[in-house]
Parts: C-alpha cells; structure tokens; sequence
C-alpha cells in the first residue's frame, strides 16, 4: 500500500514526466529489451522502431501518476491494456522483469540512487499497479480457458485461403492445424498473429481484428499492407510478411480472440462508423447481425448467406447504419461484400464517402454518398438514430471528429464505443 508520502512523491514527478516521459521509456525499453531479448518476440518492434510503444508508455505512466489517488478512474484503458496482454500471452511473473527495469531507468534517466526515496515510491506505486493488472489479466485468461474452443497462449494456424480485397488489402482464412473447435468469440474482437519475419529474424506479432463473424470453420482477419508511402516511413514488418512470405497453407501462430470493443446488443438499433481498414471489425458486427437468426452450425458460405432468406431478421426491423470512408473507390475493401447484403436486407443502410475519385475510375455514383472527408452532419437523419449503440473504428483524428460530431447532434457518450485500428482503442 502506498503511504501519503509516496504518492506525493509519485504526483511530484508529473512535471518531469510531462517533459521528459518519452526519454524516459524509450531508455527503458532499450535497457529491458537489451537485458531480455526473448522479450523481442512478444514486443512489437515496428512500435519500437517508430518511437510509437516509447510514447504510448510515457502517456500511461503519466497518467497513472496523474491519478496516483485514484487508479480506478483509470480502469477502462487497463482492462483494454489487459485484453492486449492476454493476446501476447504475458505472464505474472514478465511484471517483475518490467518493473526491474521501469526503477533501473527511472534512477540512470534522472541520474538519482536507487536508494533513493523516489525509487521506493515508483516501486510501491508499480507494484500496485502490477497486481491490478495481474488480477484482471487472470479474469481473462479464466474465461478463456472456461470458453468452448477458446485456448491459452499460441496456437498453430494453417492459411486455407489467402483472397485479395484490393491492392492494399488482403484477407487471410486461418483454420486451426489440430482441427480443434474454435470460440464463438464476440464481433469486433480481434486476434494476435505471430510470424517469424525475414528480416528481423525473429517472430513478431500484431493483432488484427476479426472480419467476419464466427463460422465455427476458420477465423478470418484482413491485413492492410503497411508499404513506405511516405519518404521516412519503414513498411510494417508483420503485415509485410504476410502479404509477401505467407502462402495459403503455411502455419503461423494464433492467440484466441479477445479484446473489450465488440457488439454489445443485436436487438436494437446500431450505427458502424469506419474509415479505411477500421472496417474489419464493423464487417464482423455487420454479418453477426445480418445472420443473428441463422443456425451457428450452418456449413453454408458467406454468399450462400446473402441469397437465404432473413424473414425473422428481417421481420423485427432493428436498423443497421454501415456508413464507411475511404480514400477512393480502389483501396475501399469489402465493398461488393457489403452492397450485396444491403440489397437483400432493408433493414441495412449503407452510406459512403470518397475523399476522391479519379476521372477514369468505373464507380457509379449510386454506389457513393458523399465526396470528400465524411462529414455525419449531411448523412440522412434516419440513419443516425437516437437510440442506436454507435461503434467508431479508423485512424485516432477521425474517430475524435467522428465521436465530436455524435455529441454535437445529441448522442450521448455512453452509446458511443470506439476502437482505433492498431492500438487496440483509443480514449476519446
């Protein structure tokens, strides 16, 4: 337990933090990673390479010290942290190699003993927040392991299919090598995939949310290839590697699907709101409600789906908003896809925006909405009601526009549920 004292400590340093917390834990994780260098195959070193996990840390640290009084007000961000360490298949005892290293760095940063008092408050204050995260952390894995073909840690995975969205997009169809069962796991989930990549030599994982809804067959994800658009930008080590070194039935590593942004209630009104390869887990959510009403042990394909009648799920006529933005027809993946369920369901609305189009592209206008950045405030009214659950998935500025604008034409918050592709989610 902390002692006032200690937390003053701990609150005394928010300054430091402030302007120091991403040199602080970039010099961390290069000391740990240096000391631990199995660690680099649970950590993702694309994060590392872009300064991206150095800046993440420094911004939880900062704000756990922030709210050194009352960690609680902190529980959503942990138990979405906890999520995405239960995908990497951390352990109690990896806790004490970070928080050797988080005090070893605190004193060589600050260039203060070891024995000094505001290293015994850190470690107080980490250890506090170590068995939080420990203790949540054993909720999850417990519900894995009571959850029918669910499975703890890594898991053999054969590519069945390997389909191409578009030039960007690629979607993997990942059943397991043992033939097991799989989880009827909650849409808008995601996985962690783990790959040795060619030019790290070492695997390396990256979740991917789950684009489809459960099958009980396969579990799909679709990858956007992450290539060096921009002068200075490295391509993304794990996507890379499996658009380009991942070949329908080779074997890769698979943790069991979790995560806390999922569909909450199919019986009511819901709006998907997406921006680019944020779509994947709306298409889960999508197809779960679409097919809600079907058997979960039905063998038939996702075509044979769409041309079944939905007569029950159709009868109830609980509204589906699937309103998307992407940059131009070419790179928007799924879109046949999510066209085809809107014509044989009325019940589904689908809006899109294009930032642009080219002269020559072959789009017809009646299979877009809006052109230029999606603005909500000129979507149809009927599409964005009151009581609907909202989801919002895409890059961290337009779900911060997307959840602004929600609020300025009077959604509350606690309707508004959001997920940033990449991270894992994103408070807004």
């Amino acid at each position: 337990m902390l002692s006032p004292e200690q937390k003053d400590l701990v609150k005394a340093t928010v300054p430091v933090l402030k302007e120091n917390g991403v040199a602080l834990t970039d010099y961390f994780y290069k000391r740990m990673l240096g000391n631990n260098p199995q660690l680099k195959e649970t950590f993702n070193m694309g994060h590392q390479r872009s300064g991206a996990q150095a800046k993440a840390l420094a911004g939880a640290v900062l704000a756990y010290a922030e709210n050194i009084d009352d960690p609680s007000v902190l529980a959503p961000v942990v138990e979405l942290i906890c999520h995405k360490h239960v995908s990497l298949n951390i352990q109690a005892p990896d806790y004490d190699i970070v928080g050797e290293n988080l005090l070893h760095s605190i004193s060589e940063v600050l260039n203060i003993s070891m024995e000094d008092d505001l290293i015994a408050a850190w470690g107080a204050a980490y250890k506090q927040l170590a068995d939080l995260f420990i203790a949540t952390e054993k909720a999850i894995y417990d519900e894995h392991e009571k959850t029918k073909g669910s499975w703890l840690g890594w898991r053999n995975f054969v590519v069945s299919r390997k389909v191409k969205e578009n030039d960007e997009i690629t979607s993997f169809y990942l059943i397991p090598q043992n033939k097991q069962s799989l989880p009827q796991y909650k849409p808008g989930q995601y996985i962690t995939v783990r790959v040795t990549v060619p030019e790290l030599g070492i695997k390396q994982p990256r979740q991917y949310s789950l684009s489809d809804s459960p099958s009980g067959e396969y579990l799909r994800i679709s990858v956007k290839r992450e290539d060096a658009h921009v002068e200075n930008q490295d391509p993304g080590y794990v996507s890379s590697t499996l658009h380009n070194h991942i070949n329908e039935g080779d074997v890769i590593e698979v943790s069991a699907p979790t995560g806390n942004f999922f569909l909450i209630n199919p019986e009511k009104n819901n709006v998907l709101i997406s921006a680019g390869i944020g779509l994947t887990p709306m298409i889960a959510m999508l197809n779960q409600l679409i097919t809600e009403n079907t058997d979960p042990n039905q063998k038939a394909s996702f075509w044979d789906k769409i041309k079944a009648p939905f007569t029950h799920h159709n009868a109830h006529k609980n509204q589906i908003s699937f309103i998307h933005a992407a940059r131009n027809p070419e790179v928007h993946a799924m879109r046949k896809e999510v066209k085809a369920l809107s014509q044989h369901h009325d019940h589904l609305n689908v809006f899109v925006a294009y930032e642009q189009i080219a002269d020559n592209s072959k789009i017809s206008r009646e299979d877009y909405q809006q052109l230029g950045r999606l603005d909500l405030t000129k979507v149809p009214v009927n599409l964005l009601p009151k009581d609907a659950d909202y989801y919002l998935c895409g890059p961290i500025p337009f779900m911060q526009h997307q959840n602004q604008t929600l609020l300025a034409l009077g959604i509350p918050q606690d309707q508004i549920h959001s997920e940033a592709f990449g991270t894992g989610g994103v408070a807004l």
